[in-house]
């Protein structure tokens, strides 16, 4: 894969990481009997369930997430932190089938990239590749600009509590944590719903372009009412599973020297010009 087209990749897989994300807050551990009510609530009082979710997500300021699946074809393996003040950060690390990574980093609406070291004489001897999703032209920048402008740690809590049909799956252990599991398989139509009408647009376009006729949505919710785990298919679109851990931990996540960095926008611009 070339330079250009991996960096790309990474970029987009380090926006749909962080697009995905559902988060809640973290508190001390709680007696088994209250565990057992509240996992009880969690089964039987879906909605305000959520919405308490919801509510707890809003507090969240760091998460820690690993990504596993496909997106548009593209095998995606990540993990790392995420700082969710504002301006959102993010540190990822995105694993390849033949068992390099690439460390990926998001500053408000900067990307950085890091470049194999094999292919640092393109670029200056350079270390990082930046991509600044608000400045990038074209629609590339505009998609990448909208998805940076939708990041919402609780997304997907809120489009099951905004979609019909969501049902409960029962009581499930996830990398250790009890939780409820929750449900929603609903036509394409119903999940563009749930969106603005400027995202609605591309992503009704993105999704006809695949021949995708319904989404499935799982949530894996624990008695703090956390989310652990987010399951999103998507027919050939994406198939996306990710787990949160270690919530409200301390997080640092700072942009590379300038020295070291080399903007993948004024590169493109000279080769314009030229």
């Amino acid at each position: 894969m070339s330079l250009w087209k991996r960096t790309g990749v990474l970029a987009v897989s380090a926006l749909t990481a962080l697009a995905v994300t559902a988060c809640g807050t973290e508190s001390g551990s709680s007696e088994t009997a209250r565990q057992q009510s509240v996992l009880e609530l969690l089964a039987t009082d879906l909605k305000a369930s959520l919405q308490k979710t919801v509510e707890s997500a809003d507090k969240a300021e760091s998460v820690t997430l690993t990504m596993q699946g496909t997106m548009a074809g593209e095998k995606l393996s990540m993990q790392g932190t995420v700082d969710l003040r504002d301006p959102v950060k993010a540190e990822l690390k995105a694993s390849d089938t033949d068992g390099s990574s690439t460390t990926i980093r998001m500053i408000g609406t900067a990307i950085y990239v890091e470049i194999p070291e094999e292919d640092r004489a393109d670029t200056g001897g350079k270390r990082w590749m930046k991509i600044d999703v608000s400045a990038a032209g074209g629609q590339q920048g505009q998609d990448y600009s909208r998805q940076l402008d939708e990041v919402d740690p609780v997304r997907q809590v809120k489009t099951l509590l905004g979609m019909e049909g969501t049902t409960v799956v029962g009581e499930e252990t996830v990398n250790g944590v009890k939780t409820v599991r929750y449900t929603n398989t609903s036509p394409v139509a119903t999940y563009l719903g749930q969106l603005d009408a400027e995202q609605r647009a591309d992503a009704e376009k993105a999704l006809a372009k695949e021949n995708v006729t319904e989404v499935k949505l799982d949530l894996w919710v624990d008695e703090q009412y956390q989310p652990r785990r987010a399951h999103m298919v998507m027919g050939a679109a994406g198939d996306l599973t990710v787990d949160y851990t270690d919530y409200n931990k301390p997080v640092t996540v700072e942009a590379p020297p300038a020295a070291e960095t080399t903007d993948l926008n004024e590169m493109l611009a000279g080769l314009t010009d030229q």
